[in-house]
């Protein structure tokens, strides 16, 4: 039998390494101290082996959410351990956030024709009569139609990418629905012909590559413009960077 000593070095012993750190004091306030550290008083301070219990399944699973939830971007361990810890003492918000959860992977799917999210075959806004069908902006992602929309300047429709062209990471034209897109304008019926095409990539180096690529193929069938950047309101200059205001004087206009 093994014999294990109630000090400093019980701490590195592989049961209770096991546990998440960030719980592991209190698992180890658990059953520890209520049934080790007891018969160790017995024993001139030494407890057998086999007295160490397995790492309880409450706190597998509460490593298993941790691991989880650090997965998602933007969320780091430490986050993931907050979240995880707030889920567990909200009374009903676990069951309610994996309800939300289950009907998004069954309910939300692409839209058939702007590829926006749906939970049908068009999206609210692709299904909606009242919007400009002879605009379409394009965006790289869903999540970058919401702020257009919160802007509530543009009422035309529009194109998700599903990303940007970037031949390091390997992603090219045929990675993107840029084809879709094309067939859409050439296939568009009389009364619903577009006449312009919005970019709105982003503005970074592989959004302004995809703007370029696109301009070119579709320079010949629409007109074709790109969202203006320069300084935001209520921003100061002297905080610019150089690309910023230049983009900024190049879009002047008047006044």
């Amino acid at each position: 039998m093994t014999w294990l000593r109630v000090d400093d070095r019980f701490g590195q012993h592989p049961k209770v390494l096991a546990i998440p750190k960030p719980i592991r004091s209190h698992v180890i306030g658990v059953w520890a101290l209520a049934g080790c550290w007891c018969a160790a008083t017995e024993n001139d301070g030494l407890i057998p082996e086999y007295a160490l219990p397995d790492l309880p399944k409450a706190a597998q699973a509460a490593e298993e959410l941790v691991r989880e939830l650090g997965r998602l971007p933007g969320i780091g361990r430490r986050t993931a351990v907050r979240l995880a810890f707030h889920l567990l003492r909200a009374e009903g918000e676990p069951a309610r956030l994996a309800g939300a959860l289950v009907a998004v992977a069954e309910q939300v799917r692409p839209c058939s024709r702007c590829f926006a999210l749906a939970e049908g075959e068009l999206c609210p806004i692709c299904a909606d009569a009242r919007r400009d069908r002879h605009l379409i902006c394009v965006v790289e992602a869903p999540q970058d139609i919401d702020p257009l929309e919160r802007s509530a300047t543009f009422r035309g429709l529009y194109h998700v990418l599903g990303g940007a062209l970037s031949p390091i990471d390997g992603v090219d034209p045929g990675d993107l629905r840029i084809a879709e897109l094309v067939r859409r304008i050439d296939e568009a019926p009389r009364d619903e012909r577009v006449e312009e095409v919005i970019l709105a990539t982003n503005p970074t180096m592989t959004g302004e590559a995809t703007a370029g690529y696109i301009a070119n193929l579709l320079r010949d069938r629409v007109r074709v413009t790109r969202l203006a950047s320069g300084l935001p309101v209520g921003g100061d200059l002297e905080f610019a960077d150089e690309v910023t205001v230049g983009r900024a004087l190049s879009g002047r206009r008047e006044i």
